[in-house]
């Protein structure tokens, strides 16, 4: 009896395991379903931190537009920059998608058949993978997408002040959607919290806990290890005299491969990881109770720690953010490398470094390049000098192309000191001539707004020319071909002339034609409808869309300007170009601007601001006038339009409600789709900040180079 109560046990027991292990094993058999995703896209309109999407067959297309190499901008489409990464062809296919930091540049390459842009900086970026779960994360089913259209419930007509502040009759989550701009939300409660936004970022909420960790490494690609093979020493150099001469051969080492660049990434994460703990969006503008024109911009002073207190200013006429590519290849020899090192130092001395007036860091180069003191390291040409004396050669190749690469990417950001408004310049030295290509690594720089000017010390004799492997390589790389961006100095115990030639190019920032980017480029010109048909708390509404898409730009006297003209019947200059040059004022002077009433003379409006605005841009500035209207003018918009291009006016026309699509076209420049936008009301405009910003950097970077 008793054994065959013990067997019936042992076997219900048995029965229940195996039951046990059936279930987990169906449980871990159970796939996670991945939601499909179109090729038009864009991350920023997800608001999933970190999801798996499929991708559908097809995404290879231009108009699927691109921005970056290996880390895009958040308004890219999500496919296509798999594509472009690798991760997936033309057929589709699970990606993993992470959200990561804004970037200061994101820099436009061709790979596997799709071609990226480039962009200066953008609030948001994103990271593509091959499509499987990390270990830990618990990713969605269905993704959760920003809302396209409000659903704030009108409500009787508000105060201009209720307006102005944004009171909404909305709860949070509606207020949110409404804040929102392609790849731009506040993040709801209970979701992942994206990690470091820019510098340009909006201190308007405060971020909730992360539930699914990113690691901030990824924030910035890793430097790939160069094979043992092509590194050279000392003693291979002597034995290769043909591929590069050495000169000098003196006791310098080969400092450990990466180390400085290595040690600069985890700086510059940390300090991102420092500035990220507050993750609101720039242009969230519509949370109830805040203040429509408060920028969120903090000075570079909070941004940044402050540099010991300087002996002086600085030279105040020479505002410039300069980095030197120092020569540290094996070729120069111990001699000239001091020689050179001579030569910084009376540069710094020459150029009057000062907190109000240029800055300097310095990079050398060999086989890889590092950082050997960034811009905010030292705040006087003294100090500077005693640092410059102290650098070490590195020894190696002189990958030129490599350190053009890599300053473009690490050295101009502002957790190095980059003060935005002061141009950007490299300064490259070059014993002989480069072992690596320049034109492509040149050519990005340029793109993110660098100027280029090359010293060149002892160019190859008759019998090197054919090891040169890029003939030619200053011409390709500078963006001028004139001669402003390039010296060439037949003997380095002949460098000390050029000191003063140097200093007077670098400083005169009217010639620096090359730190011109699609942000700080621009003399921009509102043309604001005031007619009666607008009202009062639409007018308000214009203002922030006005205010949204100034804070996008760069602005000071000499970077991108702004100026308003209000119209209806009669015109009004709100503020000329030369009015305000920093942000803050301009925004305020938006803020400022009184509602008028009356009718719709568009027609005369262009020719007024033709003449009172864009008449006196400066020369050297893109002339973009941005007109919002909301009906049919009463006179003639085309011959005021087409005089207007013809003057180098790029106009974009935005039309609200009643606005008549024949007239938009009209005014806008070619091609009119991309110059053109209209909206059913006014609470839509915040759609068009980002695509607006977008297509005026699209066609920035098309332009010819010359």
């Amino acid at each position: 009896m008793k054994a065959t109560v013990i067997a019936t046990f042992f076997g219900v027991f048995l029965t229940c395991t195996y039951t046990a292990k059936d279930a987990t094993k169906k449980t871990k058999k159970a796939k996670l379903y991945v939601p499909q995703i179109d090729c038009d896209v864009k991350a920023g309109k997800i608001i999933n931190p970190e999801f798996i999407a499929k991708c559908p067959p097809g995404c290879q297309d231009v108009k699927y537009r691109v921005y970056g190499t290996d880390i895009y901008a958040s308004f890219s489409s999500v496919c296509n920059a798999a594509i472009h990464s690798g991760i997936i062809d033309n057929t589709g296919g699970k990606i993993l998608v992470q959200k990561v930091a804004g970037h200061s540049g994101y820099r436009g390459s061709f790979s596997n058949g799709v071609r990226s842009l480039s962009l200066p900086r953008w609030r948001e970026s994103f990271l593509v993978s091959e499509g499987k779960p990390r270990k830990g994360v618990t990713y969605p089913t269905t993704l959760e997408y920003s809302s396209s259209k409000s659903t704030t419930v009108k409500s009787e007509p508000k105060k201009p002040e209720q307006d102005l502040k944004g009171m909404k009759s909305a709860d949070t989550a509606n207020t949110s959607e409404k804040a929102l701009e392609e790849g731009d939300t506040v993040r709801k409660e209970n979701q992942t919290t994206p990690v470091p936004t820019p510098a340009t970022q909006m201190a308007t909420t405060t971020p909730t806990p992360m539930t699914t960790t990113t690691d901030p490494s990824t924030t910035m690609p890793q430097p790939t290890k160069t094979p043992a093979a092509t590194r050279t020493t000392a003693a291979a150099a002597k034995t290769r005299p043909g591929l590069h001469r050495v000169r000098d051969m003196g006791s310098s080492s080969v400092h450990p491969a990466y180390a400085s660049v290595v040690a600069a990434a985890a700086r510059q994460v940390q300090a991102a990881q420092g500035r990220g703990q507050n993750t609101a969006m720039e242009t969230d503008s519509w949370k109830p109770g805040l203040n429509l024109f408060y920028t969120g911009f903090s000075s570079k002073e909070e941004l940044n720690p402050k540099p010991l207190e300087p002996i002086s200013q600085g030279n105040q006429n020479c505002k410039v953010d300069l980095s030197f590519l120092m020569d540290g290849s094996w070729s120069i020899g111990k001699r000239r490398f001091q020689l050179q090192k001579r030569f910084l130092g009376n540069v710094a001395q020459a150029l009057g470094i000062g907190s109000a007036g240029p800055l300097m860091g310095i990079v050398q180069y060999g086989d890889d390049p590092s950082t050997e003191f960034n811009l905010k390291t030292y705040a006087n040409s003294k100090d500077l000098r005693n640092a410059i004396e102290k650098i070490q050669q590195k020894g190696g190749l002189s990958n030129v192309g490599k350190a053009l690469s890599f300053v473009n990417k690490n050295f101009f950001l502002d957790a190095n000191g980059n003060r935005g408004g002061a141009p950007n310049v490299v300064v490259v030295m070059v014993d002989g001539w480069p072992t690596d290509r320049v034109e492509e690594a040149s050519r990005l720089a340029r793109e993110s707004g660098i100027n280029i000017f090359f010293v060149t010390v002892e160019a190859a004799a008759q019998s090197e020319k054919q090891n040169v492997i890029e003939p030619n390589f200053v011409d390709k790389a500078v963006c001028r071909t004139s001669g402003f961006y390039s010296i060439n100095v037949p003997s380095w115990f002949s460098l000390h002339k050029v000191v003063q030639p140097l200093v007077k190019r670098v400083c005169d920032t009217d010639q620096l034609a090359c730190s011109k980017t699609c942000l700080n480029s621009a003399d921009i010109g509102f043309v604001i409808d005031g007619s009666s048909s607008v009202g009062t708390g639409n007018f308000r509404t214009v203002l922030q869309f006005v205010a949204n898409i100034s804070k996008e730009f760069e602005i000071s006297d000499t970077d991108t300007r702004i100026g308003a003209v209000q119209y209806t019947y009669e015109q009004r200059l709100e503020f000329s170009f030369d009015k305000h040059s920093t942000k803050q004022d301009v925004l305020n002077a938006i803020k400022r601007i009184s509602y008028w009433s009356g009718g719709t003379s568009t027609g005369a409006a262009i020719s007024y601001a033709s003449e009172q605005l864009f008449s006196k841009s400066k020369p050297n500035k893109r002339k973009i006038m941005i007109l919002i209207t909301d009906g049919r003018s009463y006179d003639d918009v085309s011959m005021p339009a087409m005089a207007a291009h013809q003057n180098g006016v790029i106009a974009y026309s935005i039309g609200v409600a009643w606005a008549a699509p024949d007239e938009l076209e009209a005014i806008a420049s070619d091609p009119a789709k991309e110059h053109s936008f209209f909206v059913d009301e006014f609470d839509n405009l915040y759609r068009y900040v980002n695509q607006l910003i977008q297509n005026i950097c699209t066609e920035f970077n098309s332009q010819p180079r010359n």
